[in-house]
């Protein structure tokens, strides 16, 4: 869903909606104050979780940092596990374990990617207390929650927040009024604030999302042909996703923005000339089947962090190691 422009700016028809985000942030957090206090019940859970989350609805590059953290993980010793609700999937309740050739449409996009490029165990399901305890199960020692920032039944250890740098906190108004799902005071209580982009106010841990080699998105070691292409993407912000090809040199025959989480049918990839198709790592997932894929490509997209953000996320594994030996 495209963020409408009344987040984006505090006029009229934000203020009028005030009233209704006031109900909103006072529900959310009366259900928050809940959890903490022990009003309703949450299990104790075997090992850290981490959670990575955002405040801003829709896409913030929350994804490709998982992925990230959970390969820093492993370099350093770690066997974690990733959790996640399956968005768009069929899992229910879960745990479901996602492998690489799951299905998307029962495990979701972002899970199936994370299984196949970390090759770590990834479990969905709306019980994500259940998940994680799937994974310590599975001989894990550290949880990455994909989102969940707002799922208090679900402990944590440590909360990592995302940020776009350029929607930053929109109009800073909660839902339906502006794009946020907490108030913006929430940041103070996070170990992190990570920003996808440039440093800003809020953070001087950034990261850019860079384009890698295009690989074959039915498997095969095929080139990339050169010359333009289709560029197609299905995710929170395709915008990001065609500048970021721009950027690495690929030339557009046409760009056509889809849905996040869209469910790729023949059609969305029937274009009437022979040029290639290329596409995100999320979207490849659920077109890889396609009688197109032998003209697609997916372009991954590789991580660089910041040495600020290196630093403060090796922080924010000590501390889950403290938590451990504790």
């Amino acid at each position: 869903m495209p963020v409408p422009g009344l987040w984006l700016r505090d006029g009229a028809a934000a203020r009028a909606l005030a009233p209704l985000a006031g109900c909103y942030g006072a529900a959310a957090a009366l259900r928050r104050r809940a959890y903490e206090r022990g009003w309703l019940a949450r299990p104790d859970l075997p090992l850290p979780v981490i959670v990575v989350g955002n405040l801003f609805v829709g896409g913030t590059g929350k994804t490709p940092f998982v992925a990230w953290l959970v390969e820093r993980l492993q370099a350093r010793g770690w066997s974690p596990g990733v959790v996640a609700r399956g968005y768009g999937g069929r899992a229910g309740a879960g745990p479901t374990p996602v492998r690489p050739s799951s299905d998307p449409g029962q495990v979701g996009d972002e899970p199936l990617l994370l299984a196949g490029r970390t090759r770590a165990p990834v479990y969905v399901g709306s019980d994500r207390a259940g998940a994680v305890a799937a994974a310590y199960g599975a001989g894990c020692d550290v949880v990455v929650s994909d989102d969940g920032l707002q799922h208090y039944r679900m402990r944590r250890s440590t909360e990592i927040v995302i940020l776009d740098a350029e929607r930053r906190l929109g109009n800073r108004r909660l839902l339906p009024a502006g794009p946020l799902r907490e108030a913006p005071s929430r940041l103070r209580e996070v170990a992190l604030v990570a920003v996808n982009g440039d440093p800003i106010p809020e953070s001087r841990c950034a990261f850019h999302l860079q384009a890698g080699i295009p690989q074959a998105v039915d498997g095969a070691q095929r080139p990339w042909p050169g010359g333009p292409a289709h560029l197609v993407a299905g995710i929170g912000r395709p915008e990001a996703f065609f500048a970021t090809a721009a950027a690495a040199g690929f030339q557009a025959a046409s760009r056509h923005p889809l849905p996040d989480h869209h469910a790729f049918r023949a059609r969305d990839l029937a274009f009437e000339d022979d040029r290639p198709v290329l596409m995100t790592e999320k979207d490849a997932v659920k077109a890889r089947h396609l009688p197109q894929a032998r003209r697609a490509w997916y372009l991954p997209a590789e991580l660089v962090p910041t040495p600020a953000l290196s630093e403060a996320v090796d922080g924010v594994i000590d501390t889950a190691a403290e938590e451990r030996r504790g």
